[in-house]
C-alpha cells in the first residue's frame, strides 16, 4: 500500500490465505509497526466491491454479523432478507455472542432494534430466534415428536386459517435433531412436506423466515448453497449477499457448501463466481472459495 498505486494481488493473497484470528493479529502488528490503522489504510487504498469484501474479511465473525444486522435495520426501510439469513442459520451460542457484540457496539439490545423495525408474526418469530432458547441436540422424545407433528398439522392443514403461534413455538425452540424427526412424522401424517404446508398456510416475510428455518434444520450448507445460487441467478448479481455468505462461511462449512452447490445446481460454486463477477473482486472471492469441484 506504500507509495503510488496499490498491490492488490498481495493484499488479496495474504488476507485470503489466513484465518480471521490471524488477520486480527496482522492488524495489531501493523498498528505496532507503522502506527496506522490497517483497516483504515485498506479503505483508503481500495474501492467498490473489492474494498467491501476485503474489509469484511478483516472483521471478526460476531462483529461482522452484528454489523450486517445493524445495517439491515438502519435508516429508511429494513432488509428483511439479511435478518432472515443470519438469525435462521446461526446456532444459539452464536446468537448469544452476536447479541453481546451488538449491545457493546451500538448501545442497544438486538431484540429492541428488531421489534422497532418489524411487526406481526414475522417479528414474533425473529424475537424467538434472538432469545436463543433452542433445545440442545440430545436424546429425542418420540412422544413429543408425534405431538409436535400432530400440532403442526392441526395448526395448518386441518384448520381454517393458521395458528401461526404453534409454528413459531415449535420451529423456534425445538432442537434440530428433534425437528428433523418431526418433519418426517409430519410427512407421514399429512402426506405433505412441511415446506409445502408453510407455503400454503403463510405468506410474505413470515413464510420466507419459516422456510429458511426448515432449510437450516435440514442442512445449513444446503441452505447457503441455495442462497448463493439465488444471489447469482438471472440478470444482475446480489453482491451484498454473495460477499456476506462467502466471508461468513469461509471458515465454517465452505467445503460442504461447495459440495451441495455442485450437487444441486449442475456446476461448481467456483465456476458460478467466475461467470458472475469480475476483476480483483472476482479473484478475491475465488480465493475465498478455494478449489473447483468439477
Amino acid at each position: 500500500m506504500k507509495g503510488f498505486g496499490t498491490d492488490e494481488d498481495t493484499i488479496m493473497k495474504i488476507l485470503t490465505s489466513r484465518s480471521n484470528a490471524q488477520r486480527q493479529q496482522i492488524s495489531v502488528s501493523f498498528k505496532t509497526l507503522f502506527g496506522r490503522d490497517f483497516c483504515d489504510d485498506l479503505k483508503s487504498e481500495l474501492t467498490g466491491k473489492l474494498e467491501k469484501v476485503i474489509v469484511a474479511l478483516m472483521t471478526p465473525a460476531n462483529m461482522y454479523d452484528a454489523q450486517e444486522l445493524r445495517h439491515a435495520m438502519k435508516g429508511a426501510g429494513t432488509k428483511e432478507n439479511v435478518l432472515i439469513e443470519i438469525l435462521a442459520s446461526r446456532s444459539a451460542p452464536e446468537i448469544c455472542h452476536i447479541k453481546k457484540v451488538f449491545k457493546e457496539e451500538y448501545g442497544c439490545e438486538l431484540e429492541d432494534s428488531i421489534t422497532g423495525d418489524t411487526s406481526g408474526y414475522f417479528q414474533r418469530m425473529l424475537v424467538v430466534l434472538v432469545q436463543a432458547n433452542r433445545d440442545p441436540d440430545s436424546k429425542v422424545n418420540d412422544g413429543l415428536v408425534e405431538q409436535d407433528a400432530q400440532d403442526l398439522f392441526k395448526a395448518g392443514e386441518m384448520k381454517w386459517g393458521t395458528d401461526e403461534e404453534k409454528f413459531i413455538t415449535i420451529l423456534g425452540t425445538r432442537s434440530n435433531v428433534h425437528l428433523r424427526k418431526v418433519f418426517d412424522k409430519y410427512m407421514t401424517i399429512s402426506g405433505y412436506q412441511i415446506e409445502e404446508s408453510i407455503g400454503r398456510e403463510t405468506s410474505g416475510n413470515l413464510e420466507k423466515l419459516l422456510l429458511a428455518i426448515v432449510k437450516n434444520v435440514r442442512s445449513v450448507p444446503g441452505y447457503f448453497a441455495e442462497t448463493l445460487y439465488k444471489a447469482m441467478k438471472g440478470a444482475g448479481t446480489d453482491d451484498d449477499t454473495l460477499i456476506r455468505v462467502m466471508v461468513s462461511r469461509s471458515e465454517i462449512d465452505m467445503l460442504d457448501i461447495r459440495k451441495e452447490y455442485r450437487k444441486h445446481h449442475g456446476k461448481s460454486l467456483l465456476q458460478a463466481i467466475k461467470c458472475d463477477t469480475s476483476g480483483d473482486y472476482r479473484n478475491t472471492l475465488l480465493l475465498v472459495c478455494g478449489g473447483d469441484d468439477e
